[in-house]
């Protein structure tokens, strides 16, 4: 467990999540969990699936895993080394009921991140006290939007571009459509300017701002969680179309993950980072 600060080898290239921009950030933030290289730094991954292996019949279970990655990367993701913290069954997909599911969950985490647990530790017969901290969540898009908060459908399905997703939406197909990937190129690429392989006009704009923890934080100001519970597709449809023309942005709920103190900020860089 102390392998991300003993063992693993310096270097220029990624082995490990320890490696990453996020994992420095986190301990620029948070100097004092950082100073404990037994503290548990973990990963929260979830997905439906069907149980039964028969695609005819409808049903959903969801799996809520925590995943150490203090664990050297021949370890961490290892069947062996998952927890499985929750077991979700249920004919559907609980959608944005599943924060009805987490909240256990999350309270036990902000425990073992504002107080810690006395904990054993074998390798030196001593007792000291291990804290807590979620770094990342591992899901599909689907599923990134029943746990972010952030809708991946409609007008600003694209968390990364934010309010400044640009889409269309086809007359004919009545489907959203995404372009503007041509806006993350270096300005100098040759894509830019070719017209005739893309929408027939040059790409000259920047590529979208990059979110922060606080930005994220103050666009969720002012929203409240969301009722829980199944609501009618009429209903939700016109709730929707309200917020659009109201916030501008495709926040559909404030996620019961916003009740995390684990460091609010370095958080949601994490969960946001988590879409691509």
């Amino acid at each position: 467990m102390k392998w991300h600060v003993d063992g693993r080898m310096e270097g220029e290239m990624m082995r490990h999540p320890v490696d990453s921009l996020a994992w420095k950030n986190f301990d620029n933030v948070h100097p004092s969990f950082a100073l404990e290289p037994r503290n548990v730094r973990l990963s929260l991954a979830s997905d439906g699936f069907n149980p039964f292996g028969n695609m005819s019949i409808s049903y959903s279970m969801w799996p809520v895993v925590l995943i150490p990655y203090n664990l050297p990367p021949w370890m961490c993701m290892k069947q062996t080394f998952f927890m499985l913290s929750l077991l979700i069954p249920s004919p559907t997909a609980p959608g944005n009921d599943i924060d009805i599911y987490l909240q256990p969950l999350i309270d036990e985490l902000n425990d073992l991140w504002d107080v810690g647990v006395e904990t054993y530790d074998a390798s030196t017969k001593q007792n000291f006290c291990m804290r807590v901290a979620i770094l990342w969540t591992i899901n599909d898009f689907p599923a990134y939007a029943n746990l972010s908060g952030w809708s991946t459908k409609g007008k600003f399905a694209c968390p990364i571009c934010n309010k400044d997703c640009s889409s269309f939406r086809l007359q004919n197909g009545r489907k959203w459509c995404y372009m503007g990937h041509r806006r993350f190129l270096p300005i100098d690429h040759r894509f830019r300017r070719d017209k005739k392989s893309f929408d027939g006009n040059e790409e000259h704009r920047a590529a979208p701002k990059q979110l922060y923890g606080e930005d994220v934080l103050h666009q969720l100001d002012g929203m409240e969680h969301i009722t829980l519970g199944k609501t009618s597709k009429n209903k939700m449809s016109a709730k929707r179309k309200k917020e659009h023309v109201e916030l501008e942005h495709n926040w559909k709920k404030k996620a019961y993950f916003s009740n995390c103190h684990i460091g609010k900020p370095s958080f949601y860089i994490t969960i946001w980072n988590n879409a691509y």
